[in-house]
C-alpha cells in the first residue's frame, strides 16, 4: 500500500499562483510513476500532469502546458505540482496518484492508477 496525502490548495486570485505537494509512504516512492488529476463540481476526474519514477519524462493536459510544472524529489518521497497563471476554470479538487511500474514511462490515465490521495481544494477566484 502506498498512501499519499495531498497539501498546498487554498483560495487564490486569477492570475496567481499555488504549489501543490503530495507525501507518499508506505513503499519505495522512485519505484511509482506519478500523476495529478482534477474534478470540478459536475465534471469527471480529468488528467492534469503525469512524471515517471525518475522525474526525466513528464506530460501535461493541454489546458495546462506552459503553465503548471510537475516534479518530484524522491529522496523526500514527495511530488509537486507548482501552478501559475491560475484561471477560474483550474477551480477543482486536486488529487495525486501513484501507480508500481518497472519501467520508465509516464502514465496518465486515470484507470490506470492504484493509490490515490484524499485531494485538496484550489479555489481561482475572477
Amino acid at each position: 500500500q502506498v498512501q499519499l496525502v495531498e497539501s498546498g490548495g487554498g483560495l487564490v486570485q486569477a492570475g496567481g499562483s499555488l504549489r501543490l505537494s503530495c507525501a507518499a509512504s508506505g513503499r519505495t516512492f522512485s519505484n511509482y510513476a506519478m500523476g495529478w488529476f482534477r474534478q470540478a463540481p459536475g465534471k469527471e476526474r480529468e488528467f492534469v500532469a503525469a512524471i515517471n519514477r525518475s522525474g526525466g519524462s513528464t506530460l501535461y493536459a493541454g489546458s495546462v502546458k506552459g503553465r503548471f510544472t510537475i516534479s518530484r524529489d524522491n529522496a523526500k518521497n514527495t511530488v509537486y505540482l507548482q501552478m501559475n497563471s491560475l484561471k477560474p476554470e483550474d477551480t477543482a479538487v486536486y488529487y495525486c496518484a501513484a501507480v508500481f511500474r518497472l519501467d520508465m514511462l509516464v502514465i496518465t490515465t486515470a484507470a490506470n492508477y492504484d493509490f490515490w490521495g484524499q485531494g485538496t481544494q484550489v479555489t481561482v477566484s475572477s
